[in-house]
């Protein structure tokens, strides 16, 4: 299965350039059954890296346009009166999708973006007592704008830790941007081949539940985590939800990186994607301190 997650990397490589490190993420994300926030200005790819990803894994698609005037019920769908049965019969919202795209989802209001939660934490939906599943696999991948941009509103922190990762692409390197400036080139995505069958996905997932973490690995993670909990300079400290996080990603990209154990390597390269939302740290400023961490806690050896 190995050469299926390379194929995938290059496939999706070719519609979001000089991007391999937040492909990567995407997958590992998603391979971990986690759900996926992209964070940055408009027009940088959040939406194409969205389609493509659904495109090779031949998952169905939905993409919500969150706006100020969303309602929940445009999410999650409402029961519908039927005159000819006299009955009320319940209409499916685009939530009901494997792969969805909340678009801007802090330009809706609390209550429109607290319907994603149960749909996240429980792949399953309640309206009026009755309780709908999700399909198999469910991804939600959420993009949001800067907070200093007009109209947005903060999510939560409930619903940032329902997020398993939170990623930025940032700007494309100078010869990518020149590459689609020279060739006037269009991302696109519709083109992509499916690489890959459901059932295979459920194996690549299966076999990464099954990927080894060490007992000093986990005493890494746990060091990591403490250290949180014991700075003066942290606001926010990261909860056991967030270790197990750590542990699940640090699995997946073990498995995209071809071994079936995990080194701290890993759980470095996914700690800040893990854990910056969780402690509440933005921009350059996050990044400095996420350093900090790492090169606080020692590495077993």
């Amino acid at each position: 299965m190995q050469h299926i997650v390379t194929t995938i990397i290059d496939d999706l490589s070719t519609v979001i350039f000089g991007k391999q490190q937040q492909i990567k993420l995407a997958l590992a994300c998603l391979f971990s059954e986690g759900h996926l926030l992209i964070e940055d200005l408009p027009g940088m790819g959040k939406t194409t890296l969205s389609h493509a990803l659904a495109a090779v894994l031949g998952l169905s698609y939905q993409r919500i346009q969150f706006t100020s005037d969303l309602l929940p019920a445009d999410i999650i769908g409402t029961n519908i009166f039927n005159n000819n049965e006299h009955s009320f019969s319940f209409h499916k919202g685009p939530i009901f999708s494997q792969v969805v795209l909340a678009d801007e989802i802090n330009r809706a209001g609390p209550k429109t973006q607290s319907a994603l939660l149960e749909a996240m934490e429980e792949h399953q939906v309640t309206v009026d007592g009755d309780k709908y599943p999700l399909p198999t696999p469910f991804f939600v991948i959420a993009t949001q704008n800067p907070l200093y941009q007009a109209g947005t509103y903060p999510l939560p922190e409930s619903q940032l830790d329902r997020f398993l990762m939170r990623i930025s692409l940032g700007f494309p390197p100078k010869d990518a941007e020149k590459r689609l400036l020279l060739n006037n080139l269009k991302r696109d995505y519709s083109q992509l081949p499916q690489r890959i069958e459901q059932h295979q996905l459920k194996q690549i997932q299966d076999a990464i539940s099954n990927i080894t973490l060490s007992s000093p690995v986990v005493d890494y993670i746990i060091e990591l985590v403490t250290y949180t909990r014991e700075s003066q300079t942290l606001t926010t400290s990261l909860s056991p939800r967030a270790s197990m996080a750590l542990g699940k990603s640090a699995k997946a990209w073990a498995y995209i990186e071809g071994r079936d154990y995990v080194l701290p390597e890993d759980v470095q390269a996914v700690f800040s994607s893990v854990c910056q939302h969780r402690l509440g740290l933005h921009s350059d400023a996050g990044d400095t301190q996420i350093v900090a961490i790492l090169k606080h806690v020692l590495v077993p050896v």
